[in-house]
């Protein structure tokens, strides 16, 4: 027999909210959730870790309307595996203009930093170093 999952324990999991659960079954993310006796949905493992994945997505800036081209193609099978690959493969080489990005405008924080501890008097501004 299969084990399944609350909502509520999927909302403990996965870190998503129900509202967005919801919402990612409505638009297509989240495909075939199996409903209980009256109606309650319940989710299986593997829900669980295709929640993983757009966590992932989501996590690193991808667009909803990517992340559902990605779902409609998992869902195609095998024959999308190629542009499966191509669409990530993009979407990690934005991921790396944005950490680099990121890296750039920390290390201009850094440097604000650094010059505002070379105002502070005294030993606090060497306290601060």
């Amino acid at each position: 027999m299969k084990d399944f999952l609350s909502p509520g324990q999927v909302v403990e999991r996965s870190g998503f909210s129900l509202d967005t659960l919801r919402y990612y079954e409505r638009i297509g993310l989240l495909d075939r959730i199996e409903r209980g006796p009256g109606g309650r949905r319940r989710y299986a493992d593997e829900d669980l870790e295709w929640l993983g994945v757009l966590r992932c997505l989501r996590d690193t800036g991808m667009p909803i309307a990517q992340m559902r081209r990605y779902a409609e193609l998992a869902r195609a099978g095998d024959s999308t595996i190629a542009e499966r690959m191509a669409l990530l493969v993009e979407h990690d080489e934005q991921v790396e203009r944005t950490v680099a990005d990121l890296r750039s405008q920390q290390s201009h924080l850094k440097e604000k930093i650094s010059w505002y501890r070379t105002q502070l008097p005294g030993p606090q501004a060497a306290s601060e170093r």
